[in-house]
């Protein structure tokens, strides 16, 4: 047996050409490998929305307990109450058996309440089936029909009076109170409520 020269060139090109295919393969693979380990778009998308709900959630709870250990110390039954809205009807709890009530005890000159109007007005238009009823601390029916309008509210407005203020212990504003159907207090929340408090709250 012999190994001509030639032979041996032509061996060592073959061997060459055989890695050049194989590094070639590798570097696919890797490649396509980098490919299929990079993330889509959507799911980059879906992982950042699953953050978002995961904090979202955090804030409710955390803030919730907060304003809850902050809130007055009300009785089962909501104090009844009798209050004049800026038309000068008189609106009644009574009357509101039925449906689902959210007090929201607010003054002009409490940039907080100010705050947190927008959220307020946004949960009242979304959702009809609830009353929401801004029962203001201070202020004339001129003054409060004025700031309604400054400040874009649309949920009626009712004139507040020391003794309701006083049943529901809104010493410090803004309280948000949340009745269910039956009259009876759902939720009492002390500062700046947002519309997803409210919408956990009247579920």
């Amino acid at each position: 047996l012999c190994c001509l020269r030639g032979d041996r060139v032509a061996a060592e090109t073959m061997s060459e050409k055989k890695r050049a295919a194989s590094d070639s393969a590798d570097a696919k693979e890797a490649s396509g490998g980098d490919e299929r380990a990079r993330p889509s778009p959507a799911r980059r998308i879906l992982g950042l929305a699953k953050t978002l709900a995961i904090y979202a959630a955090a804030f409710l709870v955390i803030s919730t307990v907060v304003a809850r250990l902050r809130a007055p110390s009300l009785p089962e039954q909501a104090p009844a109450f009798t209050l004049a809205g800026l038309d000068g009807e008189q609106v009644t709890l009574e009357s509101l058996r039925g449906r689902k009530v959210v007090l929201n005890f607010w003054a002009r000159w409490c940039p907080p309440c100010r705050a947190e109007v927008p959220m307020i007005r946004s949960f009242a238009e979304s959702n009809p089936e609830v009353v929401v009823l801004g029962i203001a601390a201070d202020g004339s029916t001129a003054e409060l029909r004025a700031a309604g309008e400054e400040l874009g509210i649309t949920y009626p407005i009712l004139i507040g009076d020391d003794a309701t203020l006083g049943a529901y212990g809104a010493s410090t504003l803004p309280t948000t109170v949340v009745l269910d159907e039956d009259g009876r207090v759902e939720m009492a929340h002390v500062g700046v409520i947002t519309q997803l408090h409210l919408w956990w709250a009247t579920l």
